[in-house]
């Protein structure tokens, strides 16, 4: 029996997990670490932080499973999209990594766009600029920290970071290389002329390598630290979205993943690049060997329903503590006595701006037709509500592009809840489907070392071994009547409140600065 080993590096904490080959999961491990807000809109982790988690949790699979290390067959490291790890001549990390939900980086984008052009930005990375992409990061420590930059030999991604202390190797992958704007994403290779333009050397990027060829192998020094075996192989991986969506089995048309996890995602496979010329949803290079995928991001998803539980859920939470469950099923509960509509109840997810559809840094959250009527059980479904709003933004846009969509299967946190689930299959009026495993991005890494392994022939053959869909739940056509008038009044909103969302942000940066 051959055992692969996928790890996802998080926002919130790095998963370990050991699955056997029909994709059963052994043990699995979480370590979580902070998240650092320096200033408004700004978003930092420390990549130490990440190490440190990748060798507790391989150490604790490892002790927990009983499986023998030599037994292990390759290694999948997913991880955050777009953040920005730079190293020095001695490989040590210059500063704290700028991750992908930071929203300092407007100038830059302005900047990108004025140097490249619009339309040509467009045609290379098949996206605009947007301020949470790596490119605009990196402008940002250029124009910023001018001194930080002059010492960086190195640019990582969070997890190729983790790669490099594993292995030794500066290696990434097209998947997660697509979001740092620096790549021809029709080509599926670094840009030359992004490159040049934005004065970055090549030389500081890693080598590029498709998601399931074998990247490097694991060095003495973290075989020593996490009880791996020495030389054990360790494949490209994929971002968190792509390997996530591989461990949702979407590799073929027709079949769309919709993810609730920090942010909430909507995932298309497309087997020839297709971009949205007005550039409200992403165009990325898949972790299948010359394949694309459209997806389309709401930045605040189960951010959205964490903050109100940190801030507005004492009582769930120290009483979930006394029952041993988790808070978010008793929000659950307390949502499900309340009618779907939340009783007039709106909710925009944008705590930390958006990307899909407005591509907006300065929107806001924001709860509308609130009245003496509502408590706070209206509020958690509203906030639920509006998130599947926003994802139903994506999937319209998807749908528009010409993209079949035939399946959507649901996945991240709110793949486990069936409420969610329910409204989401009402919302979006189709089938809304969940599969045997809930691992996600992890289970899609294994899958992808097994690949590069030899262990299965093709990722599409991975995915029939080890993926069967578990349960369907069917929309109720008259709540979809219902939600689509509700929907159209949440898109009214936005338009409504965009330039109040401008002046606002003025006003903070007179008052703060920026």
């Amino acid at each position: 029996m051959a055992y692969l080993l996928g790890i996802d590096i998080g926002t919130s904490g790095t998963k370990t997990v050991l699955f056997d080959e029909v994709g059963n999961t052994i043990s699995s491990a979480l370590e979580e670490y902070p998240l650092y807000q320096p200033h408004i809109g700004w978003a930092e982790q420390d990549p130490e932080d990440w190490w440190q988690a990748t060798v507790g949790g391989i150490r604790s699979v490892l002790a927990k499973s009983g499986v023998k290390a030599a037994d292990i067959s390759g290694i999948g490291l997913s991880g955050q999209m777009h953040g920005l790890v730079l190293l020095d001549a001695d490989n040590k990390v210059l500063r704290p990594s700028i991750i992908w939900c930071d929203q300092r980086t407007t100038k830059e984008c302005e900047q990108i766009t004025s140097i490249i052009g619009a339309e040509r930005l467009i045609e290379i990375t098949a996206n605009p600029a947007l301020v949470g992409f790596t490119a605009s990061k990196i402008m940002w420590v250029k124009n910023n920290e001018p001194a930080i930059y002059e010492k960086a030999r190195k640019i990582l991604l969070p997890k190729d970071y983790v790669r490099f202390r594993l292995t030794g190797e500066f290696a990434t992958e097209v998947s997660d290389a697509s979001g740092m704007q620096l790549m021809d994403i029709p080509g599926r290779c670094w840009s030359d002329e992004v490159l040049s333009k934005l004065g970055i050397d090549k030389s500081m990027l890693a080598e590029l390598y498709e998601s399931q060829e074998v990247s490097s192998k694991v060095n003495s020094a973290a075989a020593a630290l996490t009880g791996l075996r020495e030389g054990t192989p360790v494949v490209g991986g994929g971002g968190d979205q792509a390997a996530g969506a591989v461990g949702n089995g979407i590799v073929k048309p027709g079949v769309v993943s919709s993810t609730i996890g920090t942010s909430g995602v909507v995932f298309a496979y497309l087997d020839k690049i297709s971009i949205d010329p007005k550039g409200r949803v992403q165009t990325f290079c898949h972790a299948v060997p010359n394949t694309w995928h459209v997806m389309g991001v709401t930045q605040a998803a189960g951010f959205s329903l964490k903050w109100f539980r940190d801030n507005l859920c004492n009582a769930e939470i120290a009483t979930a503590e006394l029952m041993d469950v988790d808070p978010y099923v008793l929000m659950d509960q307390e949502a499900e006595r309340v009618l779907p509509g939340s009783n007039g109840l709106l909710y925009l997810p944008y705590l930390i701006g958006e990307r899909t559809p407005i591509l907006d840094s300065d929107a806001k959250g924001v709860f509308f037709g609130l009245s003496t009527l509502h408590k706070k059980r209206d509020m958690i479904r509203a906030v639920m509500e509006g998130v599947t709003f926003s994802l139903r933004d994506c999937m319209e846009i998807i749908m528009e592009m010409g993209v079949n969509i035939s399946e959507v299967r649901a996945s991240g946190g709110g793949g486990k809840s069936k409420l969610w689930k329910q409204m989401q299959a009402d919302i979006f009026g189709t089938p809304i489907t969940t599969i045997n495993s809930s691992e996600g991005p992890a289970l899609g890494v294994a899958l992808l070392a097994g690949v590069g392994t030899g262990v299965y022939s093709s990722v599409a053959q991975a995915c029939d071994t080890a993926i069967k869909i578990k349960n369907v739940q069917e929309p109720v056509m008259e709540l979809y009547d219902k939600y689509t008038k509700m929907y159209g009044l949440y898109g009214q909103l936005y338009r409504s409140l965009k330039k109040d969302f401008k002046d606002l942000s003025a006003i903070m940066n007179s008052v703060y600065g920026d």
